[in-house]
């Protein structure tokens, strides 16, 4: 095991230790800090260690991709948590105690996601994404409100019915492994499970996805099975929402896609590519829609993630090297876009004292620099150019229209009704008449602004290295 791997896996370990004992709030929010920014260090040199694999752990292009992300938005994030949760404590929303909890509780929920990351084990990868359910559930109850109460209960009956479905559908796919490759580890072990797929029984693997499509599209938020997520998003705690969009949702639909690749080896297995083209325009058309009625900016962008998973589905399922890419290329721009627009809106309605888009107007001359973070974000996961969430649609609506292009239709006017939502819903935001209190807010804009940059330089350039890493990833696809 490289020491860049133990170090992703046992930072955030110790960190929970640590934090559940320090009651001071700077004090934890530094450690928070500290221990997400050297997390990140080690995902990041992940890149330079060799691949690795034993029948619980992997590392592979694809998951070295997603942990460099996945630990790159859980730093930034946590640098906003300190400003934020900073000045939920002084107006008494939160308490040292339960800030003690949530500290521990942020750096749980990193280890849990990077667990589920490096999980050669399905079983493993299955724990993973079950301790960051909980997690986040805890989390997204932590004000204590009834709202926040019923938000948070809403999401764990949803999720814990969803996890069940993906636990059957494991322990379906070890059945079905375990008469070819017999019993042990080994029969759980993805890539024996991937090379040995042409043997499996072709009706049992199909019935074992159907459950784990339930079960992990539960945890992506597609559309039916999303109920769950506007209101965790609404009535959480903002840095959460921002690592619910930009992360979990991520890591949810890496489970979907690892075994995905499965299927698809197998020929005789039902089309899992069309059943997530279905998912996928099923959810951007109606959370397009549903973003029109929405009078609440947390639940707003809530349903605006619904919409972008919704088209990583759409373009996974289209599959093959240039849509493969786009998605790919999407997963990165929206984990980085929505992130750093919940930054904004954390702060936007810390300042204003209400999250009604209603008593949230005229940012631009009450609040100018929040109104250049928040118009910059929605310009960008509205699709326009020239930031990198423009590039990746570009990508798939033209590999869309040359190969199928009535299904190109339909992503288009989903596109097209989600970007009319947005830029009406957020004209009076920035540009009306000011309302609502105008003092200033102890803000953190650096991981605002950086993922911004970050979006901006991919609409316009992509190195190389990064370009090949794409298109191996999309390769393993298929």
């Amino acid at each position: 095991m490289s020491a860049a791997l133990f170090a992703i896996l046992w930072i955030p370990a110790v960190a929970v230790a640590v934090l559940a004992f320090v009651e001071s709030y700077r004090l934890g929010a530094a450690l928070n800090v500290l221990a997400a920014g050297l997390t990140f260090v080690a995902g990041l040199s992940m890149l330079f260690a060799p691949q690795y694999r034993t029948d619980i752990l992997i590392v592979d292009d694809f998951n070295v991709y997603l942990v460099t992300l996945t630990t790159f938005v859980a730093f930034t994030s946590s640098i906003f948590s300190a400003s934020y949760i900073g000045h939920e404590l002084e107006i008494g929303r939160l308490t040292p105690k339960s800030l003690r909890f949530y500290h521990a509780l942020y750096q749980a929920m990193i280890g849990a996601m990077n667990v589920a990351l490096v999980a050669n084990n399905v079983g493993l990868l299955w724990v993973g994404l079950e301790v960051a359910t909980l997690t986040t559930v805890m989390m997204v109850g932590i004000y204590r409100t009834p709202a926040a109460v019923e938000a948070a209960w809403k999401y764990f009956i949803l999720g814990s019915v969803g996890i069940a479905l993906a636990f059957f559908g494991t322990i379906l796919v070890y059945l079905v492994s375990q008469e070819v490759v017999g019993e042990g580890l080994q029969a759980m072990a993805w890539d024996v499970m991937l090379q040995n797929s042409a043997k499996f029984d072709p009706k049992l693997l199909s019935l074992a996805f159907v459950f784990l499509l339930v079960g992990y599209g539960t945890k992506v938020g597609l559309a039916p099975f999303h109920a769950w997520l506007p209101d965790a998003h609404a009535e959480g705690p903002t840095p959460i929402s921002a690592v619910l969009s930009g992360l979990l949702l991520n890591v949810a639909l890496y489970a979907l896609l690892r075994f995905k690749m499965m299927l698809a080896a197998n020929p005789d297995t039902i089309d899992v590519g069309q059943v997530l083209i279905v998912l996928g325009l099923v959810s951007l058309i109606f959370a397009a829609f549903m973003l029109y009625r929405r009078r609440d900016i947390k639940r707003m962008f809530a349903y605006s993630s619904i919409e972008h998973m919704g088209i990583m589905a759409f373009a996974f399922g289209m599959g093959g090297p240039l849509a493969n890419f786009a998605g790919l290329l999407h997963m990165t721009m929206h984990s980085l876009t929505k992130s750093a627009i919940f930054f904004a809106v954390g702060h936007i309605a810390q300042v204003k004292g209400t999250q009604r888009i209603a008593d949230i107007k005229g940012l631009s001359v009450t609040h100018p620099v929040l109104a250049v973070g928040l118009g910059l974000g929605v310009v960008a996961i509205a699709g326009l150019p020239p930031f990198g969430v423009f590039m990746s649609e570009f990508m798939l609506v033209s590999s869309s229209f040359a190969r199928q292009p009535l299904l190109a239709v339909v992503l288009v006017f989903g596109l097209l009704v989600a970007f009319g939502a947005l830029i009406l819903r957020m004209q009076d935001v920035l540009f009306g008449e000011p309302s609502g209190p105008i003092g200033g807010v102890k803000a953190s804009y650096v991981p605002l602004f950086v993922h911004l940059a970050i979006v901006l330089v991919a609409g316009l350039w992509l190195p190389e290295p990064v370009v090949q890493w794409f298109r191996s990833v999309a390769a393993q696809l298929g």
